[in-house]
């Protein structure tokens, strides 16, 4: 899985740009509330994903997951950075709880780069964001038999 790898300024730009690009296409009649993802994969390629809502309000899928399933769809399932865009002006886009577990499926050491509509962002890893996670690895941890 891709490790702590060092970004240029105008990729970490460009991945923000593609997150507020895929914020258009976000489909929330109900909360209103867009969201868009652009995730950075180990061989240099993004993906795009934004919040598909349902009237089954638990069935909407966020952002995040939406362009990492298209990664992992099209055989990418190492990853590099992900940046989030959204509406808010003053606070920064977070992940949800759900997308930061899905996000750790993929390892620990990559950057979410949370963004504010102007450009700005904070940088944070998976692991910061979710610590002392639970993780695939776990699966194979030695347990008490009965």
């Amino acid at each position: 899985l891709a490790q702590d790898c060092r970004m240029s300024e105008a990729i970490i730009k460009e991945l923000i740009k593609k997150s507020l690009e895929a914020k258009n296409q976000a489909y929330c009649p109900y909360s209103k509330f867009r969201v868009g993802a652009a995730v950075l994969t180990s061989t240099d390629k993004t993906f795009q994903g934004c919040n598909v809502e349902n009237a089954c309000y638990n069935l909407g899928l966020c952002a995040e997951r939406t362009a990492m399933v298209k990664a992992v769809s099209e055989g990418c399932s190492t990853f590099k950075a992900i940046a989030i865009a959204s509406d808010m002006k003053e606070e920064f886009i977070s992940p949800c709880g759900a997308c930061r577990q899905f996000m750790r499926e993929f390892g620990t050491k990559w950057d979410v780069y949370m963004t504010k509509p102007d450009g700005k962002y904070i940088k944070m890893t998976v692991e910061e964001l979710l610590p002392r996670s639970f993780g695939p690895e776990d699966l194979t941890e030695e347990k008490m038999t009965k």
